[in-house]
């Protein structure tokens, strides 16, 4: 059979599947236990961790701001659970493989266990597009305006997109917003303050992912389906479905894998951009109980001491002639100037590195552990970590000149600083899989109509479906391995796109003008909002 357009009136056409009714009473009941669920783990995991670092009770304003901005936070992580899951479901539906309640289901349970079992890496790397000053003073009136700002321009453009049911990416959106508040702060600032501003170098490599993740769906999706039809003469395999009667079975496995394979890889990839920023809201609120790693083995700290006062000798050695080593408060401000303005080739940053690694080295040295270090110096020693972290990372990208044992020794010692620093407590992971996967479960129909009948003029067959959902599995996943950030709805619907191209189907022009649009107004207008946002909220605060 060949394919057949939607709504065709002869016998035995496509029909559309069915995506109406809800899941009763009993569904809402599980929905909100499941709800109840998350928010009490995340309380008490708060609460816990407050009383096992001994952290002070906090003040009532802070105390609100700090859920105030864990609820947008999650908030913007279910709206991303029914915005951009949707894609991982279409074809399921749309081939009938699964009934349209369950599919939705299925997948917001993988998505939940996606988002459990990530590595945190990509988490990490959305905050390090963050301006650096922002970053080390995250709990002052400005850090929470720009949680708030970029968190709340993300979830306005999501919301608007879905509203008019075009699959956007929240990835792009999320750097969008992040952009605007780096531009923002280093506006208000003026010429000459030294502010870091956007850290261009992390964005570029994050705008290559999001620029040719669509592109390798659409070529390589087109590709799969071509290879299939070569190797595989299955003819059952290229039709469309007929009537709603479900696929053959071993088609139908195939698509329920497919399926929920992107749902596991969305999860365990854009989950992490809410961790992340989590994170930050965390360590700015209750920097005692989350600035650092308080589950670093008290074994490990001999060797991060040896690590430490090897580092500072490196560094000592490359600026020597250059004075005398810096006090740790002078060598801090000279490692955060020097990040931002992007000057990290110097006799005087080599003197602040050394300074502020056998500084680290006398902390470890007298506090034995960092379950020890006292809750004002907490603050202090992670803002310490990090500049050292970011100082060396940048340079081995910038390819500062050393041998192959320094650089093997700055690669183990920055590894041990975020480590001790760059961490996601199990609670918080729990409550970002239960926000994306509930999410996963509402407002799922906008996105599923549009990428199941509006991207090709014919209907999507079951090879199409699984060609395009495959390639977007593996595509999130490698970019998982690297850190990247990428869009689940960029690779997913530019591989349906490209499936249609290679079976001839033909492309609605229409729709994929309107996409293309969405997707290129989606940085602009993520950076236009999240800057305005930020300019008021820093007057608010």
């Amino acid at each position: 059979m060949s394919d057949v357009a939607i709504g065709a009136p002869e016998p035995g056409a496509v029909k559309r599947p069915n995506m109406e009714g809800s899941a009763g009473w009993i569904g809402a009941i599980v929905f909100l236990s499941l709800l109840l669920i998350g928010l009490g783990f995340t309380v008490r995991g708060i609460v816990g961790d407050m009383d096992a670092s001994g952290a002070p009770p906090l003040a009532l304003g802070v105390f609100m701001l700090l859920g105030l901005a864990l609820l947008i936070a999650l908030g913007f992580e279910f709206v991303n659970g029914f915005h951009d899951t949707a894609n991982a479901v279409a074809t399921v539906i749309y081939t009938h493989s699964l009934p349209a309640h369950i599919a939705v289901v299925w997948s917001g349970m993988f998505n939940f266990i996606g988002v459990l079992t990530s590595s945190g890496g990509v988490a990490f790397a959305i905050v390090q597009l963050l301006p650096v000053e922002l970053i080390l003073q995250v709990g002052g009136s400005a850090g929470f305006a720009m949680i708030f700002a970029l968190l709340i321009a993300a979830i306005i453009w999501n919301l608007g997109t879905w509203y008019f049911g075009l699959p956007n990416s929240s990835s792009h959106t999320l750097v969008g917003s992040i952009i605007g508040v780096g531009l923002a702060n280093q506006f208000m600032a003026g010429p000459g303050m030294g502010t870091s501003g956007v850290d261009w170098g992390q964005a570029m490599g994050v705008f290559k992912a999001l620029l040719f993740s669509p592109v390798i769906g659409f070529v390589l999706s087109a590709l799969l389906l071509l290879l299939l039809k070569a190797t595989v003469k299955r003819k059952d395999l290229y039709r469309a479905p007929e009537g709603d009667k479900p696929p053959p079975t071993w088609i139908r496995g195939l698509l329920i894998l497919t399926c929920t394979s992107v749902s596991f890889a969305h999860g365990s990839n854009d989950g992490q951009k809410g961790m992340g920023l989590i994170m930050l809201i965390l360590i700015g609120a209750v920097p005692t109980a989350y600035a650092l790693n308080r589950a670093v083995p008290d074994s490990t700290m001999p060797a991060f001491l040896s690590e430490s006062q090897g580092i500072a000798q490196l560094y000592q050695h490359r600026g020597e002639g250059f004075g005398t080593l810096p006090d740790p408060d002078t060598a801090r401000l000279t490692l955060e100037t020097a990040l931002k303005s992007g000057q990290l080739n110097t006799p005087l940053v080599d003197m602040a590195m050394a300074s502020a690694a056998n500084d680290l080295a006398e902390q470890v040295k007298e506090y034995g552990t960092l379950n020890k270090v006292p809750a004002a110096s907490v603050k202090n020693v992670r803002n310490e970590m990090f500049l050292v972290s970011e100082v060396i990372r940048k340079q081995q990208k910038a390819g500062v000149p050393t041998t192959e044992a320094e650089n093997k020794a700055l690669k183990t010692y920055e590894g041990m600083l975020d480590y001790s620093t760059k961490f996601i407590p199990v609670w918080v992971k729990v409550a970002v899989a239960v926000a994306l996967g509930l999410g996963t479960m509402v407002g799922w129909k906008r996105i599923v109509i549009t990428v199941g009948e509006k991207i090709g003029k014919t209907h999507l067959t079951y090879g199409q479906g699984a060609a395009a959902e495959l390639v977007a599995a593996v595509t999130i996943l490698g970019a998982d391995v690297y850190h990247l950030p990428v869009s689940t709805t960029h690779v997913l619907t530019s591989g349906v796109a490209g499936t249609m191209a290679a079976n001839g189907s033909g492309l609605d022009w229409g729709t994929v003008r309107n996409l293309v649009m969405a997707w290129v107004t989606t940085l602009p207008a993520a950076m236009l909002l999240a800057g305005s946002l930020f300019f008021v909220l820093v007057q608010v605060f």
